[in-house]
């Protein structure tokens, strides 16, 4: 391990600078942080919250979009602006742009869309960089309007958290360096340290069958690139969307084997907010519409084309009601 450290000494400084950088301050541009959580309208009884069917078998069906104002859309504009969970360490999808310190990538753009549909202004925006393992949470709290982070949409989650119709679709996979002999999510694991995201669907698929490796968990992903980049693990599993932005951070490691899941990302909000979910989905139709010069394609050739080739379109929407 100690001749690839020394190799790779520039790319692992540059990775800790920035993870030192995203380490300070939550509250992002433009607006102050709010003094306390998100402020819910009363009532909404229990059977009003969008609930997953007790048999969960499509959890990226979602509600049917609408532009009616109700409870959670009128609070973001009383209050003028929407707070919004992203991340601020994901190369090409929420991060911080170094040239600029301003927030960037497809995640980001999507945010501001949702604010431009809902307060006329795509500016609106307050970004509150929110942990992988702290997504759940800062909605239940009421931190946060909505999660837009890379967040898979699964059973377990969509028992917690109400989600969007799926804006991306990818699947998780093993990121090792390029002389590793790890060579896909399967025995060639045994023995080695594999790092993932604590509450990731990583560490579920880990958890379920780890073909003997040990397990690190982080709070976010880029730190795992980190300590692989000094030699702490040997792979590191996460979304392949993700993966591939590491991969273009650090041009020593790269992706090995396929995708040994299929997963879909959905913008997260609370469970009561109906009426916002139904205005997320209204936003997700206009921004699929309009083939290669959709707002979705122009998003995916600006931010992810380069390391993720072959898309042609935006995934379907499914809705159950």
């Amino acid at each position: 391990m100690g001749g690839r450290r020394g190799t790779r000494a520039g790319a692992v400084v540059t990775a800790c600078v920035w993870t030192l950088a995203v380490a300070v301050g939550a509250a992002v541009l433009p607006a102050a942080r709010p003094a306390g959580p998100v402020a819910r309208t009363p009532a909404a009884a229990p059977a009003a919250a969008v609930r997953a069917p007790a048999t969960c078998v499509a959890p990226e069906a979602s509600l049917r979009p609408s532009t009616a104002d109700g409870p959670a859309v009128r609070r973001i504009k009383e209050r003028g602006r929407l707070i919004a969970g992203v991340d601020q360490n994901s190369y090409r999808w929420g991060y911080r742009d170094p040239a600029t310190g301003e927030l960037s990538g497809f995640d980001i753009d999507l945010v501001h869309a949702i604010a431009k549909a809902v307060l006329g202004d795509p500016g609106k925006v307050v970004f509150l960089a929110i942990p992988t393992n702290q997504r759940i949470p800062a909605l239940e709290k009421g931190k946060v309007d909505i999660i837009a982070r890379t967040m898979t949409i699964n059973c377990d989650r969509a028992r917690q958290v109400a989600f969007s119709t799926a804006y991306f679709e990818a699947g998780q996979q093993v990121l090792a360096p390029k002389a590793s002999p790890v060579t896909a999510f399967d025995d060639s694991l045994e023995g080695k340290k594999v790092c993932t995201a604590k509450g990731s669907t990583g560490e579920s698929e880990l958890k379920n069958e780890s073909h003997g490796a040990s397990v690190l968990t982080v709070p976010n992903q880029l730190d795992c690139l980190v300590r692989l980049q000094l030699g702490q693990v040997d792979a590191v599993i996460t979304d392949s969307a993700l993966a591939a932005g590491q991969a273009a951070q650090d041009p020593s490691v790269r992706l090995v084997g396929k995708p040994f899941t299929t997963e879909s990302y959905g913008v997260a909000m609370n469970l009561k907010d109906e009426d916002l979910v139904r205005r997320v989905n209204a936003v997700l139709e206009d921004y699929r519409r309009g083939g290669e010069a959709s707002p979705w394609m122009l998003a995916y050739r600006k931010w992810l084309a380069a390391d993720l080739q072959g898309i042609t379109a935006p995934p379907e929407p499914r809705y159950r009601d």
